[in-house]
């Protein structure tokens, strides 16, 4: 088994996640790739987000930052000059989610610092050794894909990051606050640099090593410049930054349904077909890191009655995928 390192100083979220979207198409036999990235002032929402609703686009716009729209699930994110954020690509014969967890955790470790994932996609810190001393803060959120050749598992790391500036860019979700026991993003997150010496410099360093431990090989450095050049990249990049692939489907979007379960939140908008009753299109803005079931169920919802349990007939049975599918579909025909 081969690793390999993508070092990449770019500050564009669009070349950044171009970069990253084209390493999981072209994935190599029996080689992990791991990406150290970082983007300058941007609100990262999941592929099925609706921007307008996770946060204030005319805002960080003003203040000459991005929106950038990526191609997993997860919720929204802020990345700044203080984040450094991560990119696992593997085949699927490779791809680990506890090597790739343990690499974080390890690098952290070297800090003095217990790291440890929770819940979906969250990673948490304590401080002190041995156990979990004190209330976990969470540091590092983390979304995940896969195509049939290769998954991804991506994150980012809190280090330095402003965290006024993400309260003023960021809209969070009333109910998931109320879910999670706490009255604000601030009292969620820790910057890993208020707890020990830690910048992106070092942070850097130490990853490469915890992921050279952890998979037992010394890794090849890539820069990632080297990589922008590619047709494929240069594709992903132009799709990336297009206002149909950011803003398109939202600009006039109306919820008509909302909930929140374990698995995550949801607003639904429908358009009924006024000679049949039926709904014609379905549109789900939501923050599941499953977004191929979200778009299932917006398909799903097409020739069916608000209302009417009919809808929950044919669902596929068992597993967090049907579980989604029908949590929606009661949602409006309740």
């Amino acid at each position: 088994m081969r690793l390999r390192i993508v070092l990449n100083d770019g500050w564009d979220p669009y070349w950044n996640l171009a970069i990253e979207n084209h390493l999981l198409e072209c994935v190599v036999p029996n080689e992990v790739t791991l990406m150290l990235w970082h983007n300058r002032r941007t609100v990262v929402i999941g592929r099925n987000q609706n921007p307008y609703s996770e946060c204030d686009v005319e805002a960080i716009g003003a203040d000459g930052g991005y929106v950038s729209r990526r191609t997993t699930g997860g919720g929204a994110v802020y990345h700044d000059e203080g984040n450094l954020n991560f990119s696992f690509v593997a085949p699927h014969d490779l791809y680990d989610l506890t090597k790739q967890f343990d690499v974080i955790a390890r690098a952290v470790a070297t800090f003095g610092l217990n790291a440890e994932r929770s819940g979906r996609n969250d990673m948490l810190v304590y401080v002190g050794e041995g156990g979990e001393s004190g209330e976990g803060r969470k540091f590092s959120g983390n979304a995940f894909s896969k195509n049939k050749q290769a998954a991804l598992h991506h994150g980012t790391i809190l280090v330095q990051g402003d965290q006024t500036a993400m309260q003023r860019y960021l809209k969070p979700n009333p109910a998931k606050l109320m879910r999670h026991g706490v009255a604000s993003v601030r009292s969620r997150v820790v910057n890993l640099a208020e707890l020990a010496d830690v910048n992106l410099h070092n942070i850097t360093e130490r990853l490469i090593a915890a992921a050279q431990e952890v998979y037992g090989t010394t890794a090849t450095i890539v820069p990632a410049d080297t990589l922008k050049d590619n047709p494929n990249v240069v594709r992903w990049h132009d799709l990336l930054e297009s206002d149909e692939w950011l803003y398109g489907p939202w600009r006039n979007f109306n919820a008509q349904y909302k909930g929140c379960w374990d698995w995550g939140c949801a607003e639904i908008e429908l358009t009924v077909d006024s000679a049949t009753g039926t709904i014609s299109k379905a549109r789900i803005a939501s923050d599941s890191l499953l977004p191929d079931i979200i778009e299932e169920t917006e398909r799903s919802l097409v020739g069916v009655k608000p209302g009417k349990t009919e809808a929950l007939e044919g669902l596929r049975e068992g597993g967090v995928e049907g579980s989604i599918m029908r949590d929606l579909l009661q949602l409006i025909t309740a």
